[in-house]
């Protein structure tokens, strides 16, 4: 499995996408970013896009790519976040501030020991959050790996490979769908 197995996924129409998968998985697209960080955060981000067939040929991709902790990162940073962004997005919205200085009481010890590097969970982390709509998780997130030495463009990149690989995610989505309406006509 590789690159170009995603790019045939991706329709006509959304050429843009394809231009912007093609570079944001490089390190000249993805500058402040490592190889191993831009790969683990693209598959993160396809297993919280939510699209089953590309969340596959990214995982593919991933096993062939990255050693097994790396890819148990990327796993746990979308499962672990679609908790969190959930419970500290609601905790936020909501107009009465009570609970903003109650303990979450939820697990989250994968955070504390990720089995990585941590700041490398961290970005992880970040682009879930960005898809997921959370905005203390990315305030959170994003002051760690700042403080950690990521720069602006680091977090600037991995924000865009969460928004490409959303994007790829709904156009290949309303491609399938709309392949799927035609043939039933």
């Amino acid at each position: 499995m590789d690159i170009e197995s995603i790019k045939n996924l991706i329709p006509a129409y959304a050429k843009d996408l394809k231009l912007n998968f093609s570079s944001v998985l490089t390190a000249e697209g993805s500058p402040g970013l490592t190889k191993t960080q831009i790969l683990a955060t693209a598959y993160a981000s396809s297993i919280a896009a939510r699209n089953s067939e590309l969340r596959r040929h990214f995982e593919k991709l991933a096993m062939a790519e990255l050693p097994p902790n790396q890819l148990n990162a990327a796993q746990a940073a979308a499962s672990i976040m679609a908790m969190n962004n959930i419970y500290y997005r609601a905790t936020h919205m909501l107009s009465n501030t009570e609970y903003l200085k109650m303990q979450a009481k939820l697990r989250m010890n994968v955070i504390a020991n990720p089995g990585v590097d941590k700041v490398d969970f961290e970005i992880y982390s970040l682009a879930v959050s960005a898809i997921n709509g959370c905005g203390m998780c990315l305030s959170a997130h994003e002051a760690v790996v700042r403080k950690a030495a990521i720069t602006a463009e680091g977090v600037q990149s991995a924000l865009r490979i969460a928004a490409v690989v959303h994007g790829l995610a709904v156009a290949i989505e309303a491609g399938s769908s709309a392949q799927s309406e035609r043939q039933a006509a």
